[in-house]
Parts: C-alpha cells; structure tokens; sequence
C-alpha cells in the first residue's frame, strides 16, 4: 500500500525479510557460538580442543561465521535503503510500536553481543539514524534504559566499548538527551568512572567523549557540579597526563574545553593544580598532576593538532583571569615553548601561540622571570615570516603582542641585547607599517610608538638612521592615508554619516602617529645627556658623519616642518581633537628643546605674518599659518566632532585660544592620566609661551617690556585652564582680587588681544530653540529676496548651527523664498539640498494636478513655489543632479512628482542645455545601481522606469548632440533589462 516505485517494493520487501530471517537464527548461533561449537553439528573448535588436551595452540583469526556475514549484509542493505528511502523505511518501521521497539531491542542485543568492529559501527550507525529519524520519545527511552540495563548488569568494563559510544553519539546526535540522561540515570556517572580507570584507552576515550557531550550542556553541567568536584576532576586530570593513544587525547581536549567554557570548573582545575604544585617537594598522593604540565606535554608533542588544542585550552583558562591563572602556567615555563612555536609553518598554531602570549603579557612575572627576554628574537622573526603571508587578521595579532611586550616591559630589564637584533625589530616594523591594509598599519605604528622607548634603543651603536627610516615609512603612510579623498557628496545624498566615520579614524591614525613621533622626540631630548648616544662610535674618524644624534635631531624638525605640521593643519579644517592638539603641542615644545640653535628661526617661522604665507598654504609647508599656526578650538565638548567648515572661510580659531584657554582637564580614571596630563600643560605652556614672544617681538615690542611680559605669562600661563566664554566671565566678576589671580587676569588679556589683532575667532557656544532658529531662517530668507548675498562666514555659521539640528523638518518653513535660500548658496546646497528639497515635495501635494492643468492649458504662469524652483533651477543646473538621486531613492509617490517637475522645467526651459549633465548623471546611477546589485538589479529601485523614461525626454529632446557611446548603450541596455523586471 506504500506509494512507491516497485523496485522499491521489493528491497524494502527483502530488507524486511531478511531481517526477520536473521533474527530467528540470533539465538541459535550465539547460544552455540558460546559453547564453543562452529556449526550445528555442535563439534568442539580447534582451541577448545587445544585446551582440553593441554597443548598450547596459538589462535589465528577464526574465518567469518556465516551468521555475522549475513547479519551484516543484512544490516548493510537495511542502511543503503534507510539513506535512500528514508522516509518510506520510518513509515514502514513506524506502523507498529511495539514492532519498532522489538526491531531496536534486537539490534542492541546485536550491538552488545557482536565483538566485529565493522557490525559494531553498522549497528550504531543504523540506531542514530533510526532514532534521530523517528523522533519517538517511546523508542529513546528504550534505547536509554537498554544502554542503563547493559551497564548496570555489566561486572567490569570489557564489553562496554560499543555501549559508550552509542550513548556518546546518541547525545551528539541529539543534545537534549544531555539532561535526560543526567537527571533519569544519575547513576550512570558510577559506571563511566569505572570506564575511565579500566585499562583500555579505547574505553577510557569513549567516555571522555561521551562526558565531553554531558558536560557541553549548562543544566547537566550544572547539576554534574559537584560530581566533578568529588569524584572526576583528579581522575581526568590523571587520565589526560597518562594518555598514550592520539584518540584518547583528543576527546580528553574536547572534554577539557567544554569545561573550560565554565568558571567554577577553571576555578576548581586550577586550585587543583596549584595544590599539586604546592606539594611537588614533598611526597604527595600518587598519580596526581597539574593541568598546566599536563598542556605542557602536550605542546612539546609533534603532533599539530594536539598542539593547536592545548594552546586553545590555555588561551580558554587564562580568559576568564589572567591575572589568577597566569602565574600557574608561567611557572610551568609555558611561554617558552609557545614562543618557540612562532617558527612554525602552521598559521593556525602560529595564531594560537600570539593569542596565549598575549594574555600572558598581562601578567607582570612574565616578564621579571625574562621570558621576553629569550623569546624576543622568535616574536621578530615571526614578524618577518607572516607579514609575507597573505593573512591580515595574523598581522594584526602577532603585532598586537609585539607592541604588547614592548610597552609592558619593565625598564631595568632590557628587552634588546644587541644593536642587529634592535634593527631587525625596526626592519620588521617598517615593512608592517607599509602595509596596505589599514588595520595592520595602525597596530604597526602603535607598536613603533612603543619601539621608541630609551631603553629600548640602548643597546650601542644608537642606530639613528634606521629609526629616520622607520620614522620616515610611519609618517609617510599617515600623509598617503590623511589625503585620501572623501566622499563628501554620496551619490544619493542620503547621509555624510560614512564621511564623518571616515575623518574619526582618520584622526585616530593621526593620533598614534603623532604620539610615536613625541616618543622619538622624546628619545632625542633624553639621549643629550648620554656621551655615548652622541654618535656611533664605530665610525670612521674621516666618514661623513650622518649617524648621529645631531643628525636625528635635524630629521625630527624637518620632518614636523614637512609633514606633522601640514597632516594636523589638514585634519583640524574637519575636526576638532584636543588629545591630538596636546600631543602635537608637546612635540612642538619638544622641537625647542631638541635642536636650540633652530628655535630663533622656528619660532619666526611659526609666527610667520598672515600676508605672507598664503602661497605657502597652497604648498602645505609649515609657513602655511594665520597669524600662527592655525589650531582649531578645542572645546571639550567637541572632541571627536566633524567640522563641516567651508574652505574659503577665514580666518579660523588660533593658536592661542587653544593650549591652555580650551585645555580642559580630563577625569584622573588611570596612573597613567594623573602623570600625563600635567606633563601635557606643561609643555602646552611652553609652546605657547615661545609662540606669544614670537609674536610680540614681530610687532617690534621694546626689550625690557618683552622682559616683563615674558616673566608675566611664565607664571600665568600654566595656571589658565578655562575655555574663552568661562574667561570671559572671569575678567568681568571679579573686582578685588588677589595678585596670582591678578596676573591670570593679565594672562588673559594679553592672549584675547593677540588673538584679535590676529583675526582669531570664538565661539561663544550659543544655541537658539528650535522655534527661534526657524524665525530666523525664514525672515532671512524673506528679507534675502531684496537684499545682497551673504557672505561666506555668515552662510558658514548658519551651516555649522544646522548640522547640530537632529533633522531639518524641525526648523523648516514650507516657503518658495525658503527654498531658494537653500538652494541659492552652494555651501548650503551641498549639505542640506537633498533634505529640503524632500520636505518641500512632501508639502506639495496637489503638484501633479497643478501640473497636468498647466500643460493642457498651454503655457500660462506657474504657480509660486514652481517658479521659484524653476528659477534656481535654470540659474544653478547642478541642483538638477539631487532631483535625479530623489527620483532614484525616493518613494514612488514622491519620485512621480519629481519626474512631472522635471519633465515641465525641460518642456518650458528648451533653451537651457542640461541633457549632458542629466545624460552623464543617470549613467553613473545606472552604474553604481548594476555594481552594487551584481546579478540582480530589478531589487534596487523600483523608480528606475521613472529615470528610463526622463532619459528617453533629454535624447528626444536634444537629437542634435552626439549619440550615445557603446558603453553607456551597454549601461543602457542593462538598466532597461532592470527595469523591465521590476515592472
């Protein structure tokens, strides 16, 4: 009655038949199998007969009963038929349950009775397939309380092989059985301890499998706890250090990271062990161990896989608390076999090894015992081995510890012994830093930062045109990154959000950067009081002596002249940064002190009048100032904002508004802010110190007034640490007052005057309601309509205050004069087009209506608000390009209105000659639409009709211009394809 084909009938016919056959002839052949008879003559077999008359035989394998060959040809067509019917065998073993139950029976009694290996497999193989299948809770529970019986009844563990691993690969198969089995069979765990001491690895390794399943699930670990505590943590611990076979090692593993994913069992195995340490020197129980000697073995294996496992079991212990467990595995000498595992041709073993030191190098013993100190040499030369492999995620790690080593190293432990091994590390680090991958650069120039320590650099002969050259890759990919383009105008308008991530990182790279530059600043400032560190002294007397401290000292300023200073000018036209400002700062003051036979001409430079440096701005150079150097305001609240600044808008906030009037104070969360942050207003203070002289000498102040003010602002300087409005109310407060606050007073003064007399701004921070800032936009827009332009710096201000607005519906106006304001000023255009030109559709419901009249009725006069979109329409045709992204992006009903007001402007404006603009726009949506969409690009737009149809107007409309190229008509021909589909 089953619908299947009859070749089919039939196998399922014969697999029926068979299996009955065999199991009437179970009985018989074991029975005699056990009384030592071959055959049904019942004659005694050969050994038998060998005992019997006292002569030691030797057995040979017995020939295959034909009974176990015919069970496992039996078996064997009953599993071809389960994997290709499967479904028509569970309708047929699933009709009646009690028959399916006796089916199963018979098969475990198969299971347990047979000693072949390969029926073995079949009958378990067979007995997952038919109970993950089945999904009957009836046949589980049989097949559980067999497995319960078997065990229970069993006297010792020589026949329990193929019972362990049918519960281990039944709990695989279906992990809810975990539970079960933990909570109905509770005895059970009785069982597998006497499995685990039984002289049998192949025992012992099925039961670490099947705890290994136990204990993967939360609730049976969970209820396993105390169990493990008791009974099975010393014993595990024992089997896993006395393995032998590759397979009882591996499930040891696997039963070792599942426990490891526990905290109380990390904690339970690593108080263990260090108990066992403890005890080490005096005679203690027998056959204890500690885990981490028991992965020690294990990496000194030759065996990869072994090695790959216990550094993942390492890595698992040490992240629930290095600080705990590292000692543990220090005191093992681990370190020292995983850096030498850094040599190894495996990646995968090389990124294990990286993860452990890591964690490890946050435990100070790793490096007073000097483990770093040993296995430096193999950490670089890892360095050089995997930075020629294709594997960024692998660069990134193994730089991440080097830089980790090189700034945890303690400074009375020198790290590098010889100038060769100094150099490769630099070597190494400037090939990294050449990387084309960001994120490998970045950990790259972090770990240079690190590299420059003094103590690190040492070692004699002082290298200095090694680090030129590292200093030189490092600032050069920082410059390659800062000019990268950014895409200030995305295709549809949608958003600057990527841009804005863009110039965030930007910074960040700038920052690490320059912090690696005020270490080797640093560097110079300290090596001026070590003769040693003067020049190589293996030079030869008459060699041009370019290795040396002088030289290096020269190579700094050049390069901040270069490069620092034109990056930072660069990047505070987008953000501000006040962490990156005080780092940059320091390097500057560290500059005066670096070479003091430049600081007269550096600071002239510096302070370089603004009429003179506007060709030097173009160039990017270091004259490139207003004033002084130009620095942004660094108003704390601001840090890591995106300043959306108009080019030609000058002048900008200046050098003296932002050392120490916009310093603010960070929270003292670290040791490290506690002792840095006044070494950074110290050296602000210096800075700005020398660049107020600069100035005050070039407006030719007498000499003894220089005096004066020099010592005046030496004592006040360091003292200001309030933004420009906070100054301002200090000035104004305070009548009677005391003579230091008296001269912060006069401080203040003196930078507020040279900061106007220079042009220097400040923004006061106000920030109008909502309501407010929407009468203003609209009376300017009204009062626009009979006025002149704005000028730059009004429309740029008027920007910066929309950009902190969360949405522009908020303060707009449906208004044609609102529009044209707007659209009017490309500064405006560019940010904020897309977004009114939506609102302003979204009011004009009844276009299309207004429209369709108009074109029936001729050509009489357009209502206001098309006129005055018509207008800046034919006076700015790029805002064209933003109707075109509003068509493509938009919803329909807001992209149809688009399409008639686009199709009325070229009906009625013949005269203005758009097709190019609009011909070569929708090209590029039409690319960007079949690159970013590949196969399938009807799923894109379903407005790409709507832009279609727009395109046929523009050629129709302007048949005189040249035809379109082979690759638009490809384009083309793509996009109709596209659009066809979507219809």
């Amino acid at each position: 009655a089953l619908p299947v084909s009859p070749r089919a009938r039939v196998e399922l016919c014969q697999v029926r038949l068979r299996i009955n056959y065999a199991g009437k002839g179970d009985a018989v052949v074991e029975r005699k199998r056990r009384d030592g008879c071959e055959g049904a003559g019942g004659r005694p077999s050969r050994a038998r007969e060998g005992r019997r008359g006292g002569t030691a035989l030797r057995e040979g394998p017995l020939p295959a009963r034909p009974a176990l060959v015919r069970k496992k040809h039996v078996l064997s067509g009953f599993r071809d038929a389960l994997m290709r019917h499967a479904s028509l065998v569970m309708q047929l073993v699933a009709q009646d349950q009690r028959v399916c139950i006796h089916f199963i029976s018979m098969l475990f009694g198969l299971l347990c009775n047979v000693e072949d290996g390969s029926i073995t497999d079949l009958c378990i193989e067979v007995l997952i397939q038919l109970t993950t299948q089945l999904k009957l809770e009836q046949t589980i529970h049989c097949l559980l309380d067999e497995c319960h019986k078997e065990l229970c009844n069993m006297p010792s563990m020589r026949g329990s092989l193929a019972t362990l691993t049918l519960l281990g690969k039944l709990v695989d198969a279906i992990p809810a059985l975990a539970d079960k089995l933990v909570m109905e069979h509770s005895d059970l765990m009785e069982h597998l301890l006497r499995g685990l001491v039984y002289p049998s690895e192949r025992v012992q390794a099925s039961v670490c499998y099947l705890y290994g399943k136990l204990y993967s699930s939360p609730v049976a670990a969970e209820m396993l706890l105390g169990h493990f505590r008791e009974k099975l943590c010393p014993l595990f611990l024992s089997t896993m250090d006395g393995a032998q076979t590759k397979e009882l090692k591996i499930n040891c593993l696997g039963l070792l990271r599942q426990l490891l994913k526990y905290d109380l069992f990390v904690s339970m195995i690593m108080n263990k062990s260090v108990l066992v340490e403890s005890t080490e020197s005096v005679e203690g129980p027998p056959g204890e161990t500690s885990l981490p000697l028991v992965l020690k073995k294990l990496l000194l294996s030759r065996d990869e896989t072994l090695q790959v496992a216990s550094a993942h079991c390492i890595t698992a212990v040490l992240l629930h608390s290095p600080a705990k467990h590292a000692p543990a595995f220090i005191h093992a000498d681990i370190p020292e076999f995983l850096f030498e595992h850094l040599s190894s041709s495996s990646e995968v073993l090389v990124w294990s090894s990286y993860n452990c030191l890591i964690l490890l190098a946050e435990e100070p013993l790793f490096f007073s015992k000097c483990h770093t100190v040993y296995g430096i040499e193999s950490v670089v030369r890892s360095l050089q081995g995997i930075l020629r492999m294709n594997n960024t995620e692998l660069h990134k790690q193994g730089l991440l510890l080097f830089a980790q080593i090189l700034t945890r190293q303690p400074e009375e432990i020198r790290l590098f012994t010889s100038s060769a091994m100094c150099r490769d590390a630099g070597r190494a680090l400037q090939e990294a830093v050449n990387s084309p991958v960001l994120e490998v650069a970045a950990e790259a120039v972090k770990a240079i930062s690190a590299f420059l320590r003094k103590d690190h650099q040492s070692a004699l002969p002082v290298l200095y045109k090694e680090l030129q050259a590292l200093l030189k890759a490092m600032l050069s990919r920082c410059a390659d990154f800062s000019q990268t383009p950014l895409n200030w105008r995305p295709l549809v308008h949608a958003s600057s959000r990527d841009s804005e991530k863009a110039i965030l990182r930007r910074g960040r790279f700038l920052l690490s950067t320059l912090e690696g530059f005020r270490n080797a600043c640093r560097l110079a400032v300290e090596f001026q009081n070590e003769p040693s560190a003067q020049e190589n002294p293996f030079t030869a007397p008459s060699a041009e002596k370019e290795d040396t401290l002088e030289a290096f000292s020269e190579f700094l300023l050049s390069a901040c002249d270069s490069l620092c200073i034109p990056m930072v000018m660069r990047y505070s036209e987008q953000a501000t940064h006040p962490a990156l400002m005080e780092v940059f700062l320091s390097v500057l003051h560290s500059l005066f002190v670096i070479v003091p036979h430049m600081k007269e001409k550096f600071s002239k430079k510096l302070g370089r009048q603004q009429a003179s440096v506007e060709v030097g701005r173009e160039a990017g150079t270091l004259g490139s100032c207003s004033g002084c150097l130009i620095l942004h305001t660094a108003d704390p609240g601001t840090e890591g904002q995106v300043l959306q600044r108009p080019e030609s808008l000058s002048p900008k906030p200046g050098v003296f508004q932002f050392p120490l009037l916009h310093v603010h104070q960070p929270p003292l969360s670290s040791r490290e802010d506690r002792t840095t942050f006044p070494r950074s207003r110290h050296s602000c203070a210096h800075y700005l110190l020398s660049c107020v002289l600069c100035v005050i000498f070039l407006l030719l102040v007498p000499s003894p007034e220089l005096s004066a003010v020099s010592e005046l602002l030496q004592h006040g300087l360091p003292q200001i640490s309030s933004r420009s409005p906070e100054s301002l109310a200090f000035l104004s407060d305070r009548q009677y007052v005391e003579g230091a606050t008296r001269q912060r007073q006069y401080c203040i003064l003196l930078l507020f005057y040279l900061a106007y007399i220079h042009e220097d701004r400040s923004d006061q921070g106000e920030r109008p309601p909502l309501v407010v800032f929407r009468a203003s936009i609209y009376l300017l827009a009204i009062c626009q309509d009979k006025d002149g332009a704005l000028d730059e710096a009004v429309v740029g201000a008027i920007r910066k205050l929309l950009e902190g607005i969360l949405d522009l519906h908020l303060v707009y106006t449906h208004h044609p004069l609102v529009l044209r304001l707007f659209l009017l000023y490309p500064e405006l255009m560019s940010r904020f087009g897309h977004r009114v030109l939506e609102l302003w559709f979204s009011w004009e419901e009844s276009i299309c209506e207004e429209l369709d009249n108009v074109a029936s009725a001729g050509q009489p006069t357009l209502p206001a608000s098309l006129a005055a979109l018509f207008h800046v329409l034919r006076s700015s045709p790029s805002t064209l390009l933003i109707l075109l992204d509003l068509i493509y992006s938009s919803p329909v009903d807001t992209a149809h209105k688009v399409l008639i007001v686009l199709r009325t402007f070229l009906r009625r404006n013949e005269d203005v000659q758009v097709g190019g603009l609009i011909r070569g726009h929708f090209l590029l949506i039409l690319q960007h639409l079949l690159v970013e969409h590949g196969s399938s690009p009807s799923g894109a737009s379903g407005n790409l009709p709507l832009l279609l149809s727009l395109l046929s107007l523009v050629q129709l409309r302007n048949e005189s211009e040249q035809e379109l190229d082979s690759m638009a008509m490809k384009l083309l021909h793509q996009g109709a394809l596209a659009a066809w589909d979507s219809a």
